[in-house]
């Protein structure tokens, strides 16, 4: 009977945390990080963002990448708009 209730609560907490494939889209990292696709898509131009690669017309990041930069507090994304803060 154990095992089940490992299996059930192992289940749990997986839908709790939403779990991502490793391998995220720009839409998912976006909706990861709560900023805007065109926000993301700029970011990654400035090469702000780790683990993303072009493949051939696509954007892909790597969640475990991404997680650890967030985690380690190097999610400095600039939001400033073109010609600056004033």
């Amino acid at each position: 009977m154990q095992g089940a209730q490992a299996t059930e609560t192992n289940a749990t907490e997986t839908n709790k945390t939403g779990s991502l494939p490793e391998v995220l889209t720009v839409d998912e990292a976006a909706d990861l990080l709560r900023v805007n696709r065109k926000t993301l898509y700029a970011a990654i131009r400035r090469g702000e963002i780790p683990g993303a690669r072009r493949v051939g017309r696509t954007v892909r990041i790597s969640r475990t990448r991404l997680v650890q930069w967030l985690a380690n507090g190097q999610a400095g994304v600039s939001l400033a708009k073109k010609g600056g803060a004033r």
